[in-house]
């Protein structure tokens, strides 16, 4: 349940950062907001970290700057149902094998048939969205190319996150104080494109940040719970369910059209998350 929330509140997350904004700053608006929404319960709710900590945060930020780049870098050059499943298709692939060298996690034959009918609907949905949407066609390629990174990207901070937030003796210390020090790099960031914003784009932005910080508390927060719960890798592949809600974000409010074909390959992706779940 931790995971197919995550994966419902991380499209919204994701469809919040391709909206009418920069993309560079609705990332920074969201993070400036939950880092300073943090700040409050990591100092005075949750207990103060353990030493061992401080370099394991040291590494989740630096490994989810090298994400936030790489994902706006993507949203900027191409059309959301196009780079979003790239993304989250290539994800659990990469996590799975990672979560087998490090955690010692293994797939039964048909959970992997299950993972290989999630991944081949998310990139079926990739491809048949490639060749019919029209809009960011000449900056595809390298969207494309951008989205796979990003997708290892998403897979080495799962895995790493996980590892974290087990090493952590309480989870929601680990996840106040990862808030408070992510959401710090990108506001710094783009602080020039700032500059050139109007009062009236400034306030529309500023409540995007907060509304996307509280869904990002909420699918970050969920994802890494359902890891320190059960196995990392499973957890990764029903997150990724959340190209299922893309697809229905990007039709019912960016305006993007879903027919039959990409019907029948949304279905593909919940079939094979069922039999990773029933299979385990």
């Amino acid at each position: 349940m931790l995971a197919l929330a995550a994966a419902f509140l991380h499209a919204i997350f994701g469809a919040l950062q391709k909206g009418r904004h920069d993309p560079w700053l609705s990332r920074a608006a969201i993070d400036g907001s939950y880092a300073v929404l943090s700040l409050p319960f990591a100092l005075f709710v949750v207990p103060w970290p353990q030493a061992q900590m401080w370099p394991i945060f040291a590494g989740a930020v630096v490994i989810h700057i090298g994400y936030k780049l790489l994902q706006a870098s993507a949203y900027q050059r191409g059309a959301y149902t196009v780079v979003y499943p790239v993304v989250r298709g290539t994800g659990p692939l990469f996590t799975v094998f990672g979560a087998m060298l490090i955690f010692g996690e293994h797939f039964t034959p048909l959970q992997w048939v299950g993972v290989a009918m999630l991944v081949a609907g998310i990139f079926g949905l990739a491809g048949y969205n490639l060749r019919h949407i029209q809009i960011d066609r000449e900056t595809l390629a390298p969207a494309l190319g951008l989205a796979v990174l990003t997708g290892g990207f998403v897979a080495l901070y799962t895995t790493y996150d996980a590892f974290g937030i087990r090493r952590a003796p309480d989870p929601f210390t680990f996840l106040a104080w990862f808030f408070v020090l992510d959401g710090l790099f990108m506001p710094f960031y783009t602080h020039r494109r700032w500059r050139v914003l109007g009062r009236d784009q400034i306030a529309p932005l500023l409540r995007r940040g907060v509304l996307g910080a509280v869904i990002a508390w909420a699918s970050f927060g969920s994802v890494m719970l359902a890891t320190r719960l059960d196995k990392v890798g499973q957890a990764a592949v029903l997150r990724e369910t959340s190209t299922i809600f893309a697809a229905l974000i990007g039709w019912v409010v960016l305006g993007e059209k879903v027919g039959p074909r990409r019907t029948l390959l949304m279905a593909l992706i919940a079939a094979g998350a069922v039999v990773v779940e029933l299979a385990g």
